[in-house]
């Protein structure tokens, strides 16, 4: 490769690299071109799959401040899954590849900044969509919502409740109805 491609492949593993919201790293020694090409198309459309040399990925990982993260994590041949929108639904990819595909080694990986090892990607598979996730979420506030306006709705309804039991049991009790304050006389 000359020095002119390496440096352009640099700067594109670094854009990369910042535009994505996680990169997952991957070991895919044994699997053939076609298993590649299910994997790219089982991944969707906001990941992007890329096989990668490793000098060149922790020069780019380096420039794009997060070689820490990923260094120990580019040893053989590896590949990247960077992720634009949605991880989950990449890590749920990548989950079930690697079950049908032993040979796609997931090795970890970096999400907003903070790296993740092969165990808790697989735990980031488990959970639901962002959509679903926030969709329960709205659902639960609404619940939470109509049941504070029903409380609010239901106190005017036992005070009025309350105020004429006590009328019926002062009735029942034989006392007369309580009148109002008789008016302040002008004598004086």
């Amino acid at each position: 490769m000359a020095r002119a491609d390496k440096t352009a492949a640099v700067a594109e593993l670094k854009s990369a690299f910042e535009s994505s919201s996680g990169a997952v790293l991957t070991e895919y020694r044994g699997l053939t071109v076609a298993q590649l090409s299910e994997l790219r198309r089982s991944l969707g459309d906001n990941a992007r799959f890329a096989v990668v040399k490793n000098t060149l990925t922790k020069i780019a990982a380096r420039e794009a401040g997060v070689a820490e993260e990923l260094e120990q994590l580019l040893q053989g041949p590896s590949a990247i899954a960077f992720v634009r929108g949605d991880v989950v639904e990449a890590a749920k990819g990548l989950r079930d590849f690697s079950k049908a595909n032993p040979d796609l080694v997931i090795k970890g990986g970096v999400v907003d900044g903070k790296p993740m090892t092969p165990d808790e990607i697989t735990k980031l598979a488990s959970l639901e969509s962002r959509e679903v996730l926030l969709a329960k979420l709205a659902g639960a506030m609404k619940a939470s919502m109509g049941n504070a306006a029903a409380v609010f709705n239901a106190l005017p309804v036992k005070a009025a409740q309350l105020a004429d039991a006590l009328r019926v049991k002062r009735e029942s009790e034989g006392e007369a109805p309580a009148e109002a304050p008789a008016a302040a006389s002008d004598e004086g």
